[in-house]
């Protein structure tokens, strides 16, 4: 049953209550694992060792910097979308498969900005979500002063159910519903999409 948008508030990271934001995505609720939006952020080589009360604070410091948007249904809060600039995801920055096809892309802009999570509560999903916490993400880039934005979606095998987790970089569908333009392909199965602000 899709959303009924009279009682859903898309909300900046920076004002809301961080108590929501880790009610979200806190310890065992973000994808049922650890990441608390965190796994683009901490290179792999250091993931390992970074507990999770570090990454909690990691967390709550980067919501209170603006670095993404809250859905709230009827006041409670149910989803989430990461938005920060590009260079403070170092686990991203360090994917070079992410970078195929774009060799001369300057991956120091400061003014290039990531869509690079979305996560929505168990018991909320599938209702359309991902499409307004992405236009709220932009928004939100823009605001704190973002030139470009992109996404690095994934594209669901045809016939194939995928797992929440795997999709939580949204699809390109959802993308192209806020008008992202496919810049390349870095695989057979991920996309790199980009707008301008």
């Amino acid at each position: 049953m899709a959303v009924d948008p009279t009682g859903l508030r898309i909300v900046p990271a920076d004002a809301a209550p961080v108590a929501d934001v880790l009610a979200l995505l806190g310890p065992g609720r973000c994808h049922g694992s650890a990441c608390m939006c965190q796994r683009f952020r901490i290179p792999t080589k250091h993931w390992v060792g970074v507990l999770d009360a570090e990454k909690e604070i990691r967390l709550a410091a980067q919501a209170q910097a603006g670095e993404g948007v809250l859905a709230y249904l009827d006041d409670q809060p149910v989803g989430w979308a990461g938005v920060a600039p590009r260079v403070a995801l170092g686990a991203l920055m360090t994917r070079a498969l992410l970078w195929s096809g774009r060799p001369d892309e300057d991956r120091t802009d400061p003014d290039v900005w990531s869509v690079h999570c979305f996560f929505v509560r168990a018991g909320f999903r599938g209702r359309g979500l991902a499409r307004p916490l992405l236009v709220g993400a932009v928004d939100q880039a823009r605001r704190l002063g973002a030139k470009v934005i992109e996404g690095y979606p994934m594209i669901a095998p045809k016939g194939q159910v995928v797992t929440w987790g795997e999709m939580h970089v949204g699809s390109p569908a959802t993308f192209s519903a806020a008008q992202f333009v496919q810049v390349s392909q870095p695989s057979k199965r991920r996309v790199v999409m980009r707008r301008a602000l």
